[in-house]
């Protein structure tokens, strides 16, 4: 899949008591239970289904964990699992299972996750998708692993001044000990030898009871730990490097470039300065959006925080907002003219587009991922931290997170742009003045597709 890893923020899969996300058919809609907890070593259920009850057998049904939509942790579909790009941890730990004793299971809708043999790594939001044709819906689930301990070490010392050194290991902490003194040291006459053991016996057997109370006391302070705020467990939960937490808009000005067009030959498109549009004519992809009208924009980044917008009719707004677009990046080379390629994160382009056809937006992912729209931005803001592989877009207006995804980069990475076709409204990338130069802008590179295209 690209080496993408898609740790995406969902608009739309928010986690609650009980809840799903709003549906965007009153004939699909899904629920979950959350938070789940287990200990480490265990089985557990992640608790999903349908409501109203409808069979799931042959619906689309996939479990992404943190936002890795090209490494689903279970894909489901046409009735059978496909198992080509899950994520290797969970092969053989993962299953449908009943959210409690009274399920039947997928036939009645209940599409929940059992996750065998829990690891540490396992901890994290899992997203469960559900999709038909009469519609889709995702919520998301945090599942939190817990580990109690390991069983108290005991060790007892005895030392010249007439003193016993009793220690207790705690699980990974430092060992609690205790020095119990002995007035008389044991003597060599057999009766006194016999009463000095038997007292030896008593205070050994009385320093365990009291380290052994310690030990259960601190392992029950450890298991009341669990119930304690999610930030308790931060250590439990993937690692902040592992999660990649959306930059905040007023950063962005710290990293601003200005992205030109490529100075590129295209019959299908109209380009005049930093706008673009469909040109008029026919297409030999009729209305379909395909490549033949993509374009690719430079500078390329090969490292660093970096920072673009693209209107979509903000500066002409009779003629309404673009219903057709693609925005996101690429590390292609040269963009292919084929009518049957399919721009995928597999084949280097990750992008968000949007269809004027549907009420949703979609990432460049395999399986697809749909996001609900509230409303259409007239501004896409993008934001890339090719270190961290962090892609976001923003809708400007409304300084709101549209989604998030990361992907591993192993080559130098280009804007993307799409106008689509029929829509009134051009695609503008939008140019500042005096971009501001920040430290971490990275290196840059300029497009060498006109040299292989030559």
């Amino acid at each position: 899949m690209g080496a993408l890893m898609m740790h995406m923020c969902l608009v739309a899969a928010l986690g609650a008591p009980l809840c799903g996300a709003a549906p965007v058919s009153g004939s699909l809609e899904v629920l979950i239970r959350t938070p789940v907890r287990v200990q480490l070593g265990q089985t557990t259920t992640l608790p999903c289904w349908l409501n109203p009850p409808q069979s799931a057998d042959g619906l689309e049904v996939s479990w992404y964990l943190g936002g890795h939509y090209d490494t689903p942790v279970m894909y489901y579909r046409a009735k059978k699992f496909e198992n080509a790009s899950q994520e290797a941890s969970y092969v053989g730990r993962v299953s449908f299972g009943l959210k409690d004793a009274a399920s039947v299971g997928l036939t009645a809708g209940d599409v929940s996750l059992k996750l065998e043999k829990a690891t540490v790594e396992d901890a994290g939001d899992y997203t469960c998708y559900v999709s038909s044709e009469q519609g889709y819906d995702s919520a998301s689930v945090r599942l939190i692993v817990t580990e109690m301990g390991t069983p108290p070490l005991l060790s007892a010392v005895w030392k010249e001044d007439n003193t016993v050194n009793m220690s207790l290991g705690i699980s990974d902490e430092q060992p609690k000990e205790a020095r119990v003194r002995l007035e008389n040291s044991p003597q060599t006459e057999s009766g006194s030898l016999a009463a000095g053991w038997v007292l030896f016996a008593l205070l050994l057997t009385a320093m365990l009871v009291s380290l052994g109370v310690l030990y259960w006391k601190r392992r029950g302070e450890k298991a009341k730990s669990n119930n304690a705020p999610a930030e308790e467990n931060d250590n439990l939960l993937p690692k902040e490097s592992d999660v990649i937490q959306p930059t905040s808009l007023s950063e962005y000005s710290k990293c601003y470039v200005n992205v030109t067009l490529e100075q590129t030959e295209n019959r299908y498109l109209t380009i005049k300065g930093s706008k673009l549009r469909d040109a008029p004519g026919d297409f030999p992809d009729g209305d379909q959006v395909t490549c033949i009208t993509a374009i690719k924009g430079t500078p390329g980044f090969s490292s660093g925080r970096h920072y673009w917008e693209v209107s979509l009719g903000r500066t002409d707004p009779n003629v309404g907002l673009k219903k057709s677009w693609w925005v996101g990046v690429t590390s292609a080379t040269v963009i292919p003219e084929k009518l049957d390629f399919t721009p995928t994160a597999s084949h280097g382009f990750w992008f968000l587009s949007s269809n004027p056809n549907t009420d949703s937006f979609q990432f460049s992912t395999e399986p697809n991922v749909l996001l609900p729209v509230d409303s259409r931005p007239q501004t896409v803001g993008v934001f890339l931290n090719y270190d961290s592989g962090e892609l976001s877009f923003y809708n400007v207006e409304d300084e709101r997170l549209i989604g998030s995804l990361t992907a591993t980069f192993t080559a130098a990475v280009f804007p993307f742009f799409n106008p689509g076709k029929g829509d009134k409204a051009a695609m503008e990338i939008l140019q500042r003045d005096e971009p501001v130069q920040s430290r971490d802008m990275g290196n840059s590179v300029e497009s060498t597709a006109q040299e292989t295209e030559s």
